[in-house]
C-alpha cells in the first residue's frame, strides 16, 4: 500500500499504564479514592440485559442532572467521553476560521495533537519564567480562538479569574475554551461567566474529583448556539457516545454532593502534606490548585534519577522530556499511605 494514504502524527502519549500488583500509581492524575457508593449502587443496579439497546442520543439524563446542578438550561449542556472528546469535537467545531488557535507553550499537550489531526494552526505562547500564564498575551492579537487550561497542566498553577475574563472580553469574535478539569481543587471557575459571555465554552471532567476516570464523562457548558455547533459535529461523527452504564453512574455522582465534597477535602489535605514534606526535602514546588504537584530536585539529584528509581520500586510518577520541564516531576496526589512510601523512597535518594 502506499504511505502517502495515510494521516502522519505524533499522538498524544499517556502516562504509562503498569500492571503489577504492588505498584502505586501516581502518574495520571486519577483519584486514589473509590467513587461515590451511590455510583458503586448504580452501577450494581444496572440491568445487563439493557444493553441491547442503543444508549440515549443525547445523553439526557447527565445532561438534565448537570444542568440542575450548576443552574443551567440543559441546552447550555453538551457531554461527552470524557472531556478528551468534548474538547476534540470543540477543536473541529469551533476553530475553522484558518486563523491561529492560541495556548501556552507548555500545558496540555493533547491540544497541539488535535489541532495538527484537524489542519488547525497554532500560535503557542510563552509562560512567564514562573510558569504563570500572562493574560496579555492572549489580547489584542489576531487569531481563531484561545484553549487555556486553568489550572494549568502539568505545571498546577491558576489564573486570576479577572485575568480569563480580561482575555474572553478581548477575543469577542472568536470561541475562547477554558478547561477546568481541574478547578475543583483549587482557583477561581469562570463557569458563572457563561451567561454574560457569548463567546465562552467551559470544560469539565469526571475523572479527577469524581473519581470516574474509567466510565469516560466530560462536558461542556456554554450558550445555546455554541452547544448546538458542538453537538452537530458529533452527531456528524457518532450519535451514541456514552453507554448506557457510565450515563446511570454519572447521574448517581452528581446527586451524591456529601461524597464529592468529602473527598475533594481528603485529596487537598494530602495535597499540601506532600507539597510541604518535598519542600523540606528541598524540592522546589509550585504553587498547586489541582490534584497533583509540579516539582524539581534539589541538586545534583535530577528529576530523572527520582524517576528511575521510583519506578524501580513499582511508585509511577510523570516525567515529561520537553524543554524547560525536563527536570520537573508531576506527581499525584495519593492515598496517605501511598505519598508516605513514595516519600520514603524520595528520602533514601535524598
Amino acid at each position: 500500500m502506499r504511505e502517502d494514504n495515510f494521516r502522519k502524527l505524533d499522538p498524544y502519549v499517556p502516562g504509562i499504564q503498569p500492571a503489577f500488583a504492588d505498584m502505586i500509581k501516581l502518574n495520571t492524575n486519577e483519584s486514589p479514592y473509590p467513587p461515590s457508593p451511590k455510583v458503586i449502587e448504580a452501577s450494581e443496579r444496572f440491568n445487563a440485559a439493557d444493553l441491547r439497546l442503543y444508549p440515549s442520543v443525547d445523553v439526557g439524563p447527565i445532561r438534565d442532572a448537570l444542568a440542575e446542578y450548576h443552574g443551567f438550561d440543559r441546552s447550555c449542556v453538551f457531554v461527552g467521553v470524557g472531556s478528551d472528546d468534548v474538547l476534540a469535537t470543540i477543536f473541529q467545531a469551533c476553530f475553522n476560521s484558518g486563523r491561529p488557535v492560541m495556548f501556552p507553550e507548555i500545558t496540555y499537550s493533547f491540544y497541539e495533537v488535535w489541532a495538527r489531526l484537524y489542519n488547525i494552526s497554532v500560535k503557542k505562547i510563552p509562560l512567564r519564567p514562573d510558569f504563570t500564564i500572562n493574560a496579555d498575551d492572549y489580547c489584542g492579537v489576531e487569531n481563531g480562538g484561545v484553549v487555556i487550561a486553568n489550572p494549568n497542566a502539568p505545571t498546577s498553577i491558576a489564573m486570576e479569574k479577572g485575568d480569563i475574563e480580561m482575555i474572553i472580553r478581548s477575543n469577542p469574535e472568536n470561541v475562547v475554551v477554558i478547561d477546568e478539569a481541574y478547578i475543583d481543587f483549587g482557583g477561581e471557575s469562570v463557569l458563572d461567566c457563561v451567561p454574560k459571555y457569548d463567546n465562552l465554552i467551559v470544560v469539565r471532567t469526571f475523572s479527577k474529583s469524581r473519581s470516574l476516570a474509567g466510565a469516560r464523562i466530560g462536558y461542556c457548558v456554554a450558550n445555546p448556539e455554541l452547544i448546538n455547533v458542538i453537538e452537530t459535529v458529533r452527531n456528524s461523527i457518532n450519535s451514541y457516545t456514552n453507554n448506557r452504564p457510565a450515563i446511570e453512574m454519572g447521574v448517581a455522582s452528581v446527586k451524591d454532593e456529601e461524597y464529592f465534597r468529602a473527598m475533594l477535602a481528603k485529596v487537598i489535605a494530602t495535597r499540601e502534606r506532600l507539597a510541604k514534606e518535598l519542600r523540606a526535602l528541598g524540592f522546589t514546588v509550585l504553587p498547586s490548585s489541582a490534584n497533583f504537584v509540579f516539582a524539581t530536585p534539589p541538586a545534583p539529584l535530577t528529576a530523572a534519577e527520582v524517576y528511575d528509581r521510583l519506578a524501580e520500586k513499582h511508585i509511577f510518577v510523570r516525567h515529561f522530556k520537553i524543554p524547560g520541564i525536563d527536570n520537573y516531576l508531576r506527581i499525584t496526589v495519593g492515598t496517605d499511605d501511598q505519598v508516605d512510601t513514595m516519600l520514603a523512597e524520595v528520602k533514601k535518594l535524598i
